[in-house]
């Protein structure tokens, strides 16, 4: 089940990205969006998956076929002193046969929407090879230390440094400060 629908212009052709909650999509759904996901990334896992759920997907079909799926999630980042509420982007995936054809742009549209009317900032972990994607997208790279707010307290990440992206909204970002996330199993950004 499929709560709204947003099109986005791909050139001469029109991709129609539907946005749902979590809670709003059934379970052939789910199944579809985590297969997709298993299939892209080789070093995808559960906790992967999970940082996925609990908030807004935006997808792409393809006839019956899930050809793109993305989410934004709501986490609690520290900056300045101050808890932000940021939308999370996770989960961003295009079938391998349907690259290349403004998918990605789309669903990032779609959410970056989201995040610009709910959200303090957004926020993604880019790999190396979708920071360009991000970043020619207005995502800006962070450029200051990461760390977690774990149960021992806050903890460096500096395996995270330089593939943090935030999408600034409505608040100041300085992005050379520190900026910290709220904790969670597996990877914490």
């Amino acid at each position: 089940m499929i709560a709204n629908s947003d099109l986005a212009r791909d050139d001469a052709q029109m991709t129609e990205v539907s946005l749902a909650h979590t809670a709003d999509l059934d379970a052939v759904t789910l199944r579809a969006a985590r297969r997709l996901l298993y299939d892209v990334f080789d070093d995808m896992t559960d906790d992967d998956w999970e940082h996925s759920l609990g908030g807004i997907h935006a997808l792409v079909w393809d006839g019956v076929s899930l050809a793109g799926h993305a989410s934004v999630v709501q986490r609690r980042l520290i900056h300045n002193g101050r808890a932000l509420r940021a939308g999370y982007v996770e989960g961003v995936a295009v079938r391998a046969d349907r690259r290349k054809r403004g998918l990605g742009g789309a669903m990032m549209a779609a959410l970056e929407k989201v995040i610009r009317q709910a959200y303090d900032l957004g926020a993604l972990g880019a790999t190396d090879e979708a920071a360009h994607f991000y970043a020619a997208r207005g995502w800006r790279l962070w450029q200051g230390p990461t760390s977690a707010l774990t149960p021992l307290g806050i903890t460096r990440t500096p395996q995270e440094d330089g593939a943090v992206f935030v999408f600034p909204v409505a608040i100041p970002l300085s992005l050379n400060g520190d900026l910290i996330c709220d904790w969670r199993d597996g990877d914490t950004w």
